[in-house]
């Protein structure tokens, strides 16, 4: 089938694509690749992808394109259903003889939902999706394909059995083929890493039981199923060559230190192509293993440390203790590393006072870069039955953003209200960056380069009027 994979056009800056894992509107503007679309669209020959967000694209070039396709794979996310809904809709309009599917975590978990509030959709895919999707581009009954809920002649929707987790995860072919044929990778944005970067997963899943992650709970498991190093390392050398101008690989996945020998085995690989890398970390990598990856080119770290309290740890089944995260942080500043630390506000056992210890935590370890979230209870996890159970989410909130996209405080506690849980997110970026030391460190790193003072201004440019947006919701 002349197949359509589509990221849909949003509120304007709002990175909700098929790669990132919060779907709002940031501080700064950022764009993930897409990466969960571009891995089916590499199974399809003859495919296109438009990530339609970051291209800036409206809806006109997509409604002509559509004329002359017959499947169109739409990724969504919980804050975008409704809209992503309306640009089905319109695709339908143009093409009455499409048909269209839905991917991604909120129509895995929510099949049966999604499909009744979603006329023009003909079918969802249930979590992993890659071979669903090549198998209905390539024109297999849906009464015959596992994984997904479908709409029949007569209306019924219909359940289909499950399909198998992919174990050989080497069988894929490489995203970046698609990257190179159908995206622009300087439309790719993130603040925290060299610009252009470049984005690809090693493995899927992760270990870790954190209530309130969402891929691992929805569509990528608690196994750690991973590429070979040999692999990993022939994508990234053939990225090297079709991007000879991209100055960051990112290894996107859940927790890549997961495997700490396969980790230093990857690093080992990157360090004979001399390329500069980061990845996701949880805070508890010792030493050792840091020292490997540094000496291979490791530039930074994402680590989600999310708390500074550890009772706020326990709730959300981090398995981590802030001694280890403070000793982890430590051998990262002696070693040279890099790090961006993301924090969340509001989740369960939330106080005024524990905001404050996380703060106060925050600055004493001092991260190269920080984000703070709002605790956001996306369907499938457990922290949003949590959520329902106790009546800490109200409906009204459960889209998890506000009209213009930007992430709002859908929880509430009895002792802690929505505002105060949405005014700390403020509160923290002025008490961790407005402080004398971080100042003169950014001033410093400024100072020392052109490049780097051009874009920490636009940065701050995009940061204040982010606040202004914040105000008027």
């Amino acid at each position: 089938m002349r197949t359509l994979f589509l990221q849909p056009p949003s509120f304007d800056g709002f990175d909700g694509g098929a790669g990132s894992r919060y779907q709002a509107k940031r501080e700064i503007k950022s764009f993930w690749y897409p990466t969960w679309l571009a891995q089916p669209a590499a199974l399809v020959p003859g495919s296109r992808l438009i990530d339609a967000p970051p291209a800036k694209m409206g809806m006109d070039p997509i409604l002509e394109d559509v004329k002359n396709r017959d499947l169109v794979v739409m990724h969504t996310s919980t804050p975008s259903f409704a809209s992503d809904v309306r640009v089905a809709q319109m695709l339908k309009d143009a093409n009455p003889k499409l048909m269209i599917g839905m991917v991604g975590a909120k129509v895995a978990v929510q099949p049966m939902e999604s499909m009744e509030k979603g006329g023009p959709i003909d079918f969802v895919a249930r979590n992993e999706f890659d071979f669903t999707i090549k198998e209905i581009a390539e024109g297999k009954p849906l009464a015959e394909v596992d994984g997904i809920t479908w709409r029949n002649e007569k209306g019924e929707i219909i359940a289909n059995k499950d399909r198998a987790m992919i174990e050989d995860m080497d069988s894929l072919p490489f995203v970046t083929e698609v990257y190179k044929r159908d995206l622009n990778i300087n439309d790719y944005f993130i603040g925290y890493l060299k610009h252009p970067y470049i984005s690809i997963y090693t493995g899927r899943g992760c270990k870790s039981r954190c209530t309130f992650c969402l891929w691992p709970q929805t569509v990528g498991g608690h196994r750690y199923r991973t590429r070979s190093p040999e692999h990993v390392a022939a994508e990234v050398r053939l990225a090297k060559q079709y991007f000879p101008e991209v100055q960051e690989f990112m290894f996107d996945d859940d927790t890549f230190t997961d495997d700490l020998p396969r980790a230093e085995a990857i690093a080992r690989e990157m360090g004979k192509l001399g390329v500069t890398w980061s990845c996701n970390a949880k805070a508890n990598v010792p030493y050792e293993t840091l020292k490997v990856l540094k000496e291979n080119g490791l530039r930074l770290l994402l680590v989600g440390y999310e708390s500074g309290n550890q009772q706020i740890l326990h709730n959300i089944k981090k398995g981590m203790r802030v001694e280890t995260a403070k000793e982890f942080t430590r051998n990262c500043h002696k070693l040279g590393i890099k790090i961006h630390g993301t924090f969340i506000v509001g989740l369960p056992g939330e106080t005024k006072e524990t905001i404050q210890e996380t703060i106060e935590f925050a600055k004493e370890i001092n991260p190269h870069t920080l984000q703070v979230s709002l605790a956001a209870p996306y369907p499938g996890t457990f922290l949003h039955k949590q959520a329902t159970e106790n009546g800490w989410l109200n409906e009204a909130e459960a889209e998890l953003i506000d009209e213009s996209g930007v992430q709002i405080a859908p929880l509430h506690y009895p002792h802690l209200s929505h505002t105060e849980i949405f005014e700390s997110v403020e509160e923290f970026y002025r008490k961790f960056y407005f402080r004398g030391s971080k100042i003169a460190s950014i001033v410093n790193e400024m100072v020392r380069s052109p490049q780097m003072m051009k874009r920490r201004l636009r940065e701050g440019v995009e940061f204040f009027q982010f606040l202004k947006d914040r105000h008027a919701a």
